[in-house]
């Protein structure tokens, strides 16, 4: 009888995962895949179940047995000999199942893959968290005879709409804030380590769903299309929250020279780097504010940053051993740390509870919603003191006190209405597969949908101007690993202590550069895929082993390069549309040249501090290209910039589009650069600070 696919996956697992004691799980591995293999990967699967169909008949006719009757060491040379191209995806997808343990919920037993490196299970959530009050469907605004106009719509509820929303509905405005993607309390974000938007290797946790929203991405001069858990997507959460429902809370600062990086500098050739037209001063009070408002654990006295007109509301959480190992090492070399700046509560705040350090922060929720953002802070009943500068009301009173924030979820809007340069409205249409449409009429439209989104929705309504798309960046990471010879790591959250900005500016022969912290707790797919040691084996024979000694012996540091803006990376609308019939972003272009050199230094300087901290064997991450590849991703940044003229910017020092002044910007898409650290809270101060100038103006 010939041997079904899951038997014949099963033989592979062999060759893969062959130590003793493991037979159990490579049934569950090769269950898995067998069931769910061709959703995982829809190209490359009908290959590997014809390849694993010929290793069994081909084995049979040249050596008389089955293949999944021989020995695990003469399956994996005979499958190398058959098609070695189809062997590594096969191993890799066994591997993601073996230390992902997708499936696996909070409260069964312990993945084998999880138990062998000690990794500690994250603990269920305690509860659901906390959201505001939400509108799932776009036809439920007319009910009771309400009307559809509105003061405000607010389009994206992320780390500047949601900001954004809160600070104009607290002055007095009606508010309806839209988000295309749904309101997931913490049961259902999900905790899948192989579907997460830090290692998206299978899927994503919140949305966009990956059929119907493509994006045309241009990877080394080819076009491609993307699905949204693919890498040159660029992809930001898109729930309830935005891409802070599952962020990792880093809360810092830009620089005062990071708002002059032209004057500090010059500018390169070949890029539009330049001033805003704003400067550190003028966000310092609104940094503050969010600070205060939304609950940041910090510690003031980083090298190259501004003063602070209020100390940071909560104390820092207490370092791991890594950091304690790294803050040492960083003494030898005289380099000044500090601790990271978290919008996670080290002690309770704001009505939530304290950090419990469990094992995967970033890219999930949080077990007991102690990290930050607007959804669960201000949005919720948090209340929104004022500015200091020019006041938004009292303090304590929530949406619910309100009465004038409506929150819909679940819907697109596909174009901002607009008439003699000024905005009347916004179509919208629900997501939900019903295909209603509205138009909704409102006094002023708030755009905070993301850098990529934001300019596409702008470019698809007209509006913008000519510089509508241009500048995109984001952030390159690079860095260094260690390993160790004693276990450096306790694997407790959130992972990012301690950090040094001495490299943010002042770095000869470097246009900027950029800040170094150790990482997040890494779970044992995402060290797998990215922190073994260079050689290490990756499967069969020792690789176990390698993962074992390894995983706890690792320490990284890491940080953003500040990069140099240039007008060939790009947003432009694409010749293709998603499941709504709307033309979809195409990204094209690269980073600027010159930003290897920053790069390189940071590496460098990494590898120096894991040197100086005691580690056996250093190795820098990622490995450089020597062709620049577009930068957008979570810091997505830079495409409608904020200036003075309409020839080179987009939108006014107040958020304003030059060429229709009631559309106002409200994300990172406003940056004129992005500085060398995380820039959700510089997003948040900026969304305050145009909200206000806003509602003044209604």
């Amino acid at each position: 009888m010939p041997a079904t696919l899951r038997q014949l996956l099963h033989a592979m697992t062999e060759v893969v995962i062959p130590e003793d004691g493991l037979d159990e799980e490579r049934e569950r591995v090769a269950t898995y895949l067998a069931e769910h293999g061709p959703q995982i990967s829809p190209e490359q699967w009908p290959g590997i179940v014809e390849l694993l169909e010929r290793a069994e008949q081909e084995c049979l006719e040249q050596t008389g047995e089955a293949f999944t009757e021989t020995g695990p060491a003469e399956r994996g040379h005979f499958l190398r000999e058959l098609d070695p191209a189809l062997v590594e995806p096969i191993a890799e997808m066994i591997c993601l199942c073996h230390y992902g343990a997708p499936g696996w919920s909070p409260g069964e037993p312990l993945p084998a893959a999880w138990e062998m490196l000690g990794y500690p299970p994250p603990p269920a959530p305690s509860s659901a968290g906390r959201l505001p009050a939400v509108t799932r469907r776009l036809e439920d605004l007319t009910s009771g005879g309400g009307g559809t106009f509105y003061d405000v719509v607010v389009v994206g509820s992320g780390a500047g709409g949601g900001t954004a929303a809160r600070v104009l509905a607290q002055a007095g405005a009606r508010v309806l804030l839209i988000e295309r993607g749904k309101a997931l309390d913490a049961h259902h974000v999900g905790a899948d380590h192989l579907r997460n938007h830090r290692l998206a290797a299978w899927g994503h946790n919140t949305g966009p769903d990956l059929e119907g929203n493509p994006r045309l991405c241009e990877v080394d001069g080819t076009d491609i299309v993307a699905r949204p858990h693919e890498g040159p997507w660029n992809n930001n959460a898109m729930a309830l929250g935005g891409g802070t429902r599952v962020w990792g809370a880093q809360a810092w600062r830009f620089s005062p020279t990071d708002f002059v990086m032209a004057s500090t500098y010059g500018v390169p050739e070949g890029s539009s780097l330049a001033d805003w037209p704003i400067g550190y001063e003028d966000l310092e009070p609104y940094y503050s504010a969010v600070e205060q408002a939304m609950g940041v654990a910090g510690e003031a006295g980083h090298v190259h940053m501004g003063h602070r007109s209020n100390p940071y509301p909560m104390p820092p959480l207490a370092p791991g051993p890594a950091s304690r190992r790294l803050a040492e090492g960083a003494q030898r070399l005289g380099w000044p740390v500090g601790a990271v700046p978290l919008m996670v509560n080290s002690v309770p705040y704001g009505g939530r509870d304290a950090c419990v350090r469990c094992s995967q922060c970033i890219g999930f929720a949080c077990p007991v919603d102690a990290r930050g953002a607007p959804f669960n802070t201000v949005l919720a009943g948090a209340g929104l003191p004022g500015t200091g500068a020019t006041g938004t009301g009292p303090a304590g009173t929530g949406p619910a006190g309100t009465g004038l924030l409506t929150v819909l979820v679940g819907t697109r809007v596909l174009q901002v209405l607009h008439q003699g340069g000024l905005a009347t409205g916004v179509r919208a249409r629900a997501e939900d597969g019903s295909g209603s449409v509205q138009d909704v009429a409102t006094g002023a439209v708030v755009v905070a949908a993301g850098a990529i989104e934001t300019a596409r929705l702008l470019l698809v309504s007209g509006l913008g101007g000519p510089a509508t798309g241009l500048n995109l960046q984001g952030h390159t990471y690079v860095g260094a690993l260690g390993l160790f010879d004693e276990p450096i790591t306790d694997l407790r959250g959130p992972g990012p202590s301690v950090a040094t900005c001495r490299f943010l500016h002042a770095n000869p022969g470097v246009v900027g550069g950029g800040m170094l912290a150790d990482e997040f707790v890494k779970t044992p797919a995402a060290f797998w895929s990215t922190s073994l040691p260079p050689g290490a084996p990756k499967w069969g024979p020792g690789a176990a082993g390698a993962m074992r000694h390894a995983y706890k012996r690792t320490a990284h540091v890491m940080g953003p390069v500040q990069e140099i803006p240039n007008p060939g990376a790009r947003v432009t609308l694409a010749p293709i549309a998603d499941s709504l019939g709307m033309p979809v972003a195409a990204l094209r272009g690269h980073s600027h040249p010159d930003d290897r050199h920053s790069a390189h230094m940071l590496a460098e300087r990494a590898y120096e501090w894991m040197e100086a901290s005691g580690a056996s064997r250093i190795w820098t991450w990622p490995a450089p290209r020597q062709v620049p590849r577009l930068s957008a991703g979570q810091h997505q940044a830079g495409t409608c910039r904020m200036g003075e003229s309409p020839a080179t910017s987009v939108c006014n020092p107040w958020g304003s589009l030059h060429d229709c002044a009631n559309v106002v910007l409200a994300d990172a898409s406003v940056h004129v650069t992005n500085g060398g650290v995380n820039p959700a809270l510089t997003v948040m101060a900026l969304a305050w600070r145009n909200a206000e100038a806003l509602a003044n103006r209604l």
